[in-house]
C-alpha cells in the first residue's frame, strides 16, 4: 500500500512546485484519474480490509456536471476461521455522474452517485458477481492548470439473493485534464481598454438601484399655486401614499424631486421646483413623522421633461413631484408603486451576452413580479463599461438587454408585447471605470417596472 502511495503522492508533491496556472474544472475536458485506495468490506462478507487500484476516465459537459466510468481491482484474503483463504482477488466497475462544487477555483468539492458491478474470485470457492450503486464524495485540488490532486470517499451498497451488502472504498490519486473550452482573453473578445483618464461622474438618477435594492417610484401629481411652494389641501393626499409607505417600512429612505414645465427662465424654475420639493419633505416630516435624515430634496426645473411643453396637457404632466423610494427589501408584497426600479446582479462571460442557468433567481425577480401583476410592462436596460469602442458597447449592452427579454418570455411567459429592450453602453456610468470593481458595478441590467394598476 506504501508503495502505491508514493507513486501517486511524489510526483504530486513535485508539480506543487511548480507555478499555479488557471485552475479550475473546464467545461467539454476530458479526464483521466488513476488513483489507489483501501477497501473496506462491512459486515458478512468476512474480508479483511485490502489495497485497491483503480483508473477513472471522464468528460466534464459543463464546469459542474461530468460523467465518469472507474475500474479497480481490489487485492484481499478471507478473514480467520472463515474458510475462505488468503488470496481473493475483486473488481470494481461503475458509471457515475459528478456534481463540481465551486468549479472555477482551485479547490473543487464534488458529489458522485452511480451504479455499476463487482466481481469477486474465490479461487477454489467459485465466483460472486453483484449489481453495485455507490455514492460519495470529494475534493480536487488543483495544482496546475491540468492536474490535480484528488481525494475520494465511496459507499457501495450491492444487492445478491436477498441481502444487502456494503463496502467502503477510500483513496488519493491524481486527476489530468485535457482540452476544454478555456475562458476568453479580454484583449481577444474584446478591443483595449479606453484611456484611464474620465470625464468626472455626473450625479446619478436617483431611480437608479444599487445591487441587491429596489426604487420604489412614485409620480405625484398636484397643482402648485403660481409661484408658490406651499402644499394645497386636496393634494395631501398624494403625498400620503408615500408618507404612509415610509411609514410602513422604516428602512427605505426617499429624494423627492421636483419638476416644472418650461414657463419662464431655466434659474426661476429650478429654484421653485427645489423649493416645492423642500415643501414636501417638510409635509413628510411633520405630518408623517418621517425622520428628515431619511429625506432629500431635489430641484431639477424643466431638466428633464417627461412630455413635450408645447402642450397644456403636457406641460402639466412635466410639473410634478417623484418621490424615488429606496428599498433595501423585497417589494414584491408591497402595494405596486407607478415604477419599480431594479438592478439585476447578473455576471457575463467578457464580451458576451448569455444568461447563464445560475442567474434564474435573479431574473425572477422582475419575472415572478410581472406574472403576479399582468398589466405591468417593462423596460430592461443594458449598460457596460468602457472596455471597448463606443459602438461595440452600444451593440453588446443592446444584445444583452435583448436576451434578457427573451429569457422573461421563454421561462416566465410574460408577453414580448409589455417589455422592450435599451441599450446604454457606457453612457450611464455608476463608477468610475479605472477599476475592476467600478467596472463591474456599471456592467448591469436594469428592470424599469411601469406598474398600470387598477387599485
Amino acid at each position: 500500500m506504501k508503495k502505491y502511495l508514493l507513486l501517486v503522492l511524489v510526483p504530486a508533491l513535485l508539480f506543487t512546485m511548480l507555478t499555479q496556472a488557471m485552475a479550475e474544472v473546464k467545461p467539454q475536458s476530458f479526464s483521466l484519474s488513476p488513483y489507489i485506495a483501501g477497501y473496506s468490506f462491512l459486515g458478512r462478507d468476512r474480508l479483511e480490509t485490502g489495497p485497491a487500484i483503480g483508473l477513472r476516465g471522464g468528460y466534464n459537459f459543463t464546469g459542474h456536471f461530468g460523467l465518469e466510468a472507474a475500474l479497480a481491482y481490489i487485492n484481499t484474503e478471507g478473514k480467520r476461521n472463515s474458510g475462505i483463504g488468503d488470496s481473493v482477488d475483486a473488481w470494481n466497475y461503475h458509471l457515475d455522474m459528478l456534481y463540481h462544487f465551486l468549479p472555477e477555483g482551485p479547490l473543487v468539492p464534488y458529489l458522485a452517485a452511480g451504479y455499476g458491478g463487482h466481481w469477486r474470485d474465490y479461487n477454489a470457492l467459485g465466483e460472486v458477481h453483484r449489481s453495485a450503486f455507490n455514492w460519495g464524495g470529494g475534493v480536487k485540488f488543483f495544482l496546475t492548470e491540468a492536474m490535480a490532486l484528488r481525494g475520494d470517499l465511496r459507499h457501495f451498497v450491492m444487492r445478491d439473493e436477498g441481502e444487502t451488502y456494503h463496502n467502503l472504498e477510500y483513496g488519493v490519486g491524481l486527476d489530468f485534464l485535457f482540452g476544454g473550452v478555456k475562458p476568453a482573453a479580454a484583449a481577444a473578445a474584446e478591443p483595449a481598454v479606453a484611456p484611464a483618464e474620465e470625464p468626472p461622474l455626473e450625479a446619478p438618477i436617483a431611480a437608479e438601484p444599487e445591487p441587491g435594492r429596489y426604487k420604489y417610484c412614485v409620480t405625484l401629481q398636484g397643482e402648485f399655486d403660481i409661484d408658490k411652494a406651499e402644499i394645497r389641501p386636496e393634494y395631501k393626499d398624494e403625498i400620503a401614499i408615500v408618507g404612509n409607505f415610509m411609514k410602513k417600512y422604516p428602512t427605505t429612505t426617499a429624494v423627492i424631486e421636483g419638476h416644472t414645465d418650461n414657463v419662464g427662465s431655466p434659474e426661476y424654475n429650478l429654484d421653485l421646483s427645489k423649493r416645492r420639493a423642500q415643501s414636501v419633505v417638510d409635509h413628510l416630516v411633520s405630518d408623517y413623522g418621517i425622520d428628515r435624515s431619511r429625506l432629500e430634496a431635489r430641484g431639477y426645473g424643466m431638466g428633464r421633461p417627461i412630455a413635450p411643453n408645447t402642450t397644456d396637457e403636457g406641460r402639466q404632466a412635466n410639473r410634478r413631484i417623484e418621490a424615488i423610494i429606496d428599498c433595501a427589501f423585497d417589494v414584491k408584497e408591497a402595494e405596486p408603486p407607478n415604477r419599480l426600479c431594479m438592478t439585476l446582479l447578473l455576471d457575463f462571460d467578457s464580451g458576451k451576452a448569455e444568461i447563464k442557468p445560475q442567474y434564474r433567481d435573479e431574473m425572477a425577480k422582475v419575472g415572478e413580479y410581472m406574472q403576479k401583476y399582468p398589466t405591468t410592462t417593462a423596460v430592461i436596460e443594458g449598460h457596460t463599461d468602457n472596455v471597448g469602442g463606443y459602438d461595440y458597447n452600444m451593440k453588446l449592452s443592446q444584445e444583452r438587454a435583448e436576451n434578457a427579454v427573451n429569457y422573461l418570455v421563454q421561462n416566465f411567459g410574460i408577453e414580448r408585447s409589455r417589455l422592450s429592450a435599451k441599450g446604454y453602453g457606457y453612457n450611464r456610468r455608476m463608477a468610475y471605470n479605472s477599476t475592476p470593481e467600478g467596472r463591474a458595478k456599471n456592467r448591469r441590467i436594469n428592470a424599469i417596472i411601469d406598474c398600470v394598476i387598477t387599485r
